[in-house]
């Protein structure tokens, strides 16, 4: 086993990683940029080294992390996500540097982080995908050609997307026309690739994605499915384990799959396979991440493996401790993003300094979180500040258990997400339990939620109240 770890990243990311190492006698290394100085991840490593001044390109510079990790005498680098940790030149820096790479071969991340490749890969596999195009489109003439013989409507979509940027519908020619030009500019911005392909929009569909485990010893497993369909913008908001809107054959042809298509390309690692389902329950394969993702918590929490431990033990060059008979899950579990953002603002990212900051606790409750009281949250990254994952035995007791969390947490000084979630989590059609990626548009409703005041702090109010007019 290593006996040191960096860890590529930053915040609650970082914090997960550098737990899973305390857990199996590593050390942790972290790394951070000048404004994160006061960051949680920098207090909670074993040891902490300043990579650069710039806030972001510092966790992007591929040979300062690797000189760092060399000189520390790390033995293997947890690229996390975001940043470095689909990039295949980085894995292929660690492992021209002697160092373990913990996740995939940078084989299967180049291959696999381009969605034409890996549409090829599958269908070669036979893994069900979504119509479309096999290679990227060459013109805005040629997207219209294909798009009128497939018919309307279509998605455009970034051939090196991810994270849920570079995707547009399309419902006629003009739209094609248009989007054609902002998606292109939109993926050189985002991915310095601007190729794009075409595929056959599914409507009102689910976003449901397996996670699977590798190892380097040809055992392959999934530990179930997460329904990711409550999105804004192809950005997830809340995530659930198991879906509740798949049956256990649906379950189980949609296991075998992510399998397939993890073997088709020789995976190693901790991975996701993620797929859409329409309104008849077919199923058709999407993308694969090929890194931790950030919702991986539910399916720790209805399953009991740890995730990140077997990506190190994986890396490690040690055996799945289970097949796929052993892997059961039980109850289920929701994670909230908790955003730095204003909802009612259009989402707009709301930085500045935590004025109080008080996290739920109690049976089945997890916080995954990187802010505290002082801290100042840095406008140059991701606005995710915490995650709250909620597990029960059942849905109903899931949703009562969230309602009561959420309404425990309480975090001041910026505004968050915290208000939004409570109105969902409180709304009959959250409680129903099945929705598609149409939840936020088709539910504009919750966005009209009021200003939220803790209990704590009502019964204060009433308190300095009565001892006001009683002149103490």
């Amino acid at each position: 086993m290593f006996k040191r770890i960096l860890i590529a990243n930053r915040g609650e990311c970082a914090i997960r990683v550098i737990r899973a190492c305390a857990e199996m006698g590593i050390e942790s290394v972290a790394v951070y940029s000048e404004p994160d100085s006061h960051a949680l991840h920098v207090k909670k490593a074993d040891k902490a080294i300043l990579i650069g001044p710039d806030p972001v390109k510092s966790y992007l510079n591929i040979h300062r992390i690797v000189d760092i990790a060399l000189k520390a005498k790390c033995d293997a680098i947890h690229p996390g996500y975001g940043f470095l940790s689909e990039n295949p030149d980085f894995a292929q820096a660690v492992i021209d540097a002697g160092i373990t790479y913990i996740g995939p071969s940078p084989e299967a991340i180049q291959n696999m982080g381009s969605k034409t490749n890996a549409r090829t890969a599958m269908l070669a596999a036979g893994v069900p995908c979504i119509p479309g195009t096999e290679a990227s489109l060459t013109s805005v003439e040629e997207a219209l050609e294909v798009a009128n013989g497939m018919g309307y409507p279509v998605m455009l979509k970034a051939a090196a997307g991810g994270g849920g940027r570079g995707i547009r519908r399309c419902d006629n020619d003009a739209e094609v026309k248009e989007n054609y030009v902002l998606t292109t500019n939109e993926a050189l911005t985002a991915f310095g690739n601007g190729e794009l392909f075409m595929e056959k929009a599914i409507i009102e569909p689910r976003h449901i994605e397996f996670q699977i485990l590798a190892d380097s010893h040809g055992n392959c497993v999934h530990l179930f499915e997460r329904d990711c369909s409550i999105q804004r913008r192809n950005q997830k908001l809340i995530e659930i384990a198991p879906s509740n809107y798949i049956s256990d054959d649906l379950r189980e042809r949609m296991g075998k799959e992510a399998v397939r298509a993890a073997k088709a390309v020789g995976y190693v690692n901790a991975g996701t396979v993620e797929f859409l389902v329409d309104k008849n329950h077919d199923f058709f394969f999407m993308e694969m991440n090929t890194r931790l993702q950030v919702e991986h918590t539910i399916t720790e929490a209805i399953t009991g493996v740890d995730i990140v431990a077997s990506q190190i033990a994986i890396a490690a060059g040690e055996k799945l401790p289970f097949e796929q008979k052993d892997i059961t899950f039980r109850g289920n579990a929701i994670e909230f993003r908790v955003n730095a953002e204003d909802p009612q603002n259009g989402f707009f990212p709301n930085p500045g300094r935590i004025t109080r900051y008080h996290s739920p606790g109690g049976p089945g409750v997890r916080v995954d979180g990187c802010v505290y009281p002082g801290y100042t949250i840095p406008p140059h990254y991701d606005s995710m500040c915490a995650k709250l994952t909620i597990w029960a035995p059942d849905w109903e007791r899931a949703v009562k258990r969230a309602q009561r969390a959420l309404n425990e947490y309480d975090i001041r000084g910026v505004k968050t997400t915290l208000a939004f979630y409570r109105a969902i989590a409180e709304s009959d059609v959250f409680m129903a339990g099945q929705f598609d990626t149409g939840f936020m548009e088709q539910n504009p409703e919750l966005l009209e939620y009021k200003a939220f005041e803790p209990r704590e702090n009502i019964a204060a109010a009433v308190a300095i109240a009565i001892a006001a007019h009683a002149g103490l």
